[in-house]
């Protein structure tokens, strides 16, 4: 059986802060998936052409985003302004560049090496609405999903910062999660900026109702 596949309205509401561009636009139509059996959607290219993407950057075969070679994809906007922050200019709501999930899900298909991509920024949560449809065809693929997050998994789940939050999780294989933090920070951390982050088993996580760690 395959999946039902529906297009919803984004939330109305519209988070506290000063955000000179709101990348979560109210009234979007995003994608929601009701699983009917075996997991797994047809790709939707034309989906993927209507989704705009706010941008900092990519970098198309990344060995220090995850496991393997991965196609990191670095979102604009973060609110967390965590001190220290490696990419500081990915903070304004108002900068990047805005691109098609369909022109990033063409570098994926284009690179046959890669393990899969690696969503950070910026906070990639931010623009959860943006970016469901593109995990869903990761996941199809056979390739996996990790995502930086400043926010906790717990908080992902309730809804924050946006009612598209817990779904994309469902499509993320290892979440890292937690702000950085400058006095806990250590190189000899994998895949991590600072102690307090962890990684996590999203689907394991899911199924236990409580964090399970990946290693």
């Amino acid at each position: 059986m395959t999946p039902t596949v529906e297009l919803v309205r984004a939330s109305e509401s519209v988070p506290t802060g000063e955000h000179p561009v709101e990348p979560a636009r109210a009234g979007e139509l995003v994608p929601t998936v009701e699983h009917a059996g075996k997991s797994g959607v047809s790709l939707d290219i034309d989906l993927l052409d209507t989704i705009i993407v706010n941008l900092y950057g990519t970098v198309d075969d990344s060995i220090v985003d995850g496991p393997g070679i991965r196609f990191a994809i670095f979102t604009q906007g973060c609110r967390h302004a965590c001190p220290g922050c490696h990419n500081p200019a990915a903070q304004p709501f108002a900068g990047g560049k805005q691109v098609s999930a369909a022109e990033l899900w063409e570098k994926v298909e284009a690179n046959p090496l890669l393990a899969g991509i690696t969503l950070t920024g910026g906070e990639p949560f931010e623009q959860a609405d943006a970016l469901i449809a593109l995990t869903r065809c990761v996941r199809e693929k056979g390739l996996s999903t990790w995502a930086y997050s400043g926010y906790l998994y717990e908080e992902l789940l309730a809804g924050v910062p946006n009612s598209a939050a817990p779904v994309l999780l469902k499509y993320v294989d290892v979440l890292v999660d937690g702000l950085f933090i400058e006095s806990l920070r250590t190189l000899d951390l994998l895949w991590r900026g600072s102690s307090n982050q962890r990684l996590i088993d999203v689907a394991a996580s899911l199924a236990a109702q409580r964090v399970i760690e990946w290693n």
